[in-house]
């Protein structure tokens, strides 16, 4: 095999096998040892592709060079309509106001046809309770989240009491009713989830738990629905 079918056949692969991939499903798929799984991956990262990940924690392709941008069927432009409009609602102002821009971007620059089914769609969102607004700079946690940086903030619980958290950011997570912060927090040695509208005082720390955000998300998400599996299981059958 030669390197450029070989570099052909790693894309293919990153593209086809759930994320992240292993470096030894790699190497096991193209019959190829570890270190050239490992140089082949820079080799591809050279050439322009956006691949996240580290040996150790596997690779996500995020961006693919070799593959032209897409065009929309109606019904995936309808799906972004309503996405967009559900953003403005709930997102943060940062956020939202990136949500209108988005979505005339995206109205200036499809078709004719496709450009009046944006501007008069049969779809839209609309929430009559918004969650209370964040107290914090969304925008800087987002950021934190992205670049898996640990941050700190006072906050302040359902009972009124007072603490300072320091935590590695995993997701936010917009809900009916509030939107709130996935995390590991320090003070608890434990998974724990924080209302935006309860924090304050938010700043950056400098230090760095990259790259374990997507296992430590993967892990919480877990537990989350085993939980609500069990208190399922637990609750009585309707009379």
């Amino acid at each position: 095999m030669t390197r450029t079918h070989r570099l052909f056949q790693m894309m293919t692969t990153l593209r086809q096998l759930p994320a992240p991939v292993r470096a030894m499903q790699l190497a096991d798929a193209l019959q190829i040892s570890l270190r050239t799984v490992y140089r082949d991956i820079e080799a591809l990262r050279g050439l322009g592709a956006v691949i996240d990940g580290e040996a150790g924690f596997g690779y996500t392709l995020i961006e693919d060079a070799a593959l032209p941008p897409l065009g929309f069927k109606d019904d995936e432009l309808e799906a972004l309509v309503l996405g967009l409009r559900d953003v403005t609602m709930i997102g943060d102002p940062a956020l939202a106001k990136a949500a209108e821009s988005a979505l005339a971007k995206i109205t200036a620059r499809v078709p004719p046809r496709q450009a009046h089914r944006l501007q008069h769609a049969i779809l839209d969102a609309r929430r009559f309770f918004r969650p209370d607004p964040p107290r914090i700079d969304v925008a800087a946690l987002r950021a934190a989240t992205w670049a898996e940086e640990t941050v700190a903030f006072a906050y302040t619980d359902a009972k009124g009491a007072q603490t300072h958290r320091k935590v590695d950011p995993l997701g936010i997570v917009y809900m009916q009713e509030t939107n709130m912060l996935m995390s590991w927090c320090h003070l608890r040695q434990d998974f724990r989830a924080f209302r935006l509208d309860r924090m304050d005082d938010l700043h950056l720390t400098g230090d760095s738990f990259r790259p374990r955000r997507v296992p430590m998300l993967r892990d919480y998400t877990a537990r989350l629905r085993e939980d609500a599996l069990a208190r399922a299981k637990d609750r009585p059958p309707d009379a």
